[in-house]
């Protein structure tokens, strides 16, 4: 169990923290080129990046990715009502509470101990309205009331793979009973050549969702490497142009595709159902060297 740390405790360095988790090990590891920022590791598999001085610094760059998202969601600075499926460290609900001060958010984390940890060693802004709640993901989302999330953010992995029950039409179905008419749900996936997983994902989504974008690094998109990509749905229009400018431009640049280039990335994929679905594909193990 953890080794103890922190500035705030007297520590003229901080150390790393090892715990073990319902998910497994858990190692919270100083960055030290910020004063108070953290990576999450479980596993050896890098989960989340904080920084507690700076809650809208994204390290990763699906967080970054997913991040657009949550700017381009409404208005700038607008509360919205947002549930996050998966919490890890927290680091989209720290940064939507940052730059949407006054919003609502769920976080649902199955993994009770991880919460625990976390809200030890990293806590939340006590002034953020954030409620956690230590369930499984569609269980805590079947929670959730009929048409109260403007945003709903699926980042969910289990042994760096996204489980087999949030990858199905039936989960759509939950995410867009739960969602406002017009809100945006954004997931993260993770997939490699031949891509079978992140095409079916696409299917399943424009089964239910009449606009979709997906933003992912170009390598990852020509089945060159395994990688995130964000897959982000709608009722309505997505800012497909302002959304492509915020991906180009960052440091890990990444390419947006919707409308009939998606379609055709697509390639006749079938949407996924509760009956047929399947765990994501693990991680090949060069990807967390």
């Amino acid at each position: 169990m953890g080794k103890s740390r922190n500035a705030r405790r007297g520590r003229a360095a901080a150390e790393t923290v090892v715990e073990d988790v319902d998910g497994g090990r858990a190692e919270l590891i100083p960055d030290r080129d910020r004063t108070r920022a953290w990576t999450l590791l479980i596993d050896g598999a890098p989960q989340s990046h904080v920084d507690l001085d700076d809650p809208t610094h994204l390290s990763f760059e699906y967080q970054r990715r997913l991040g657009h998202v949550i700017d381009l969601a409404a208005p700038p600075s607008r509360p919205v009502q947002a549930v996050h499926l998966g919490g890890g460290a927290f680091t989209l609900a720290r940064y939507l509470a940052a730059t949407r001060p006054r919003s609502t958010q769920q976080v649902v984390e199955r993994d009770a101990a991880l919460v625990q940890l976390v809200r030890r060693e990293l806590p939340l802004d006590p002034g953020a309205r954030v409620r956690v709640r230590s369930t499984d993901a569609r269980a805590g989302l079947a929670k959730v009331p009929d048409g109260w999330a403007d945003l709903i953010v699926a980042d969910v992995f289990s042994g760096a793979r996204t489980p087999a029950h949030l990858t199905s039409a039936e989960f759509l179905d939950e995410v867009r009973r739960a969602l406002v008419p017009g809100g945006v749900y954004a997931a993260n996936l993770a997939d490699g050549p031949p891509l079978a997983h992140l095409r079916g994902q696409i299917a399943t989504a424009a089964a239910r969702f009449a606009e979709l974008a997906l933003v992912a690094d170009p390598a990852v998109l020509r089945g060159k490497r395994f990688g995130n990509a964000v897959l982000v749905a709608s009722a309505r229009p997505l800012p497909v142009a302002e959304l492509t400018r915020r991906a180009a431009s960052d440091p890990q640049p990444a390419r947006v595709e919707h409308g009939r280039a998606l379609a055709d990335f697509t390639g006749g994929a079938v949407p996924v159902t509760d009956a047929a679905a399947v765990d994501s594909p693990a991680p090949p193990p060069s990807v967390f060297r």
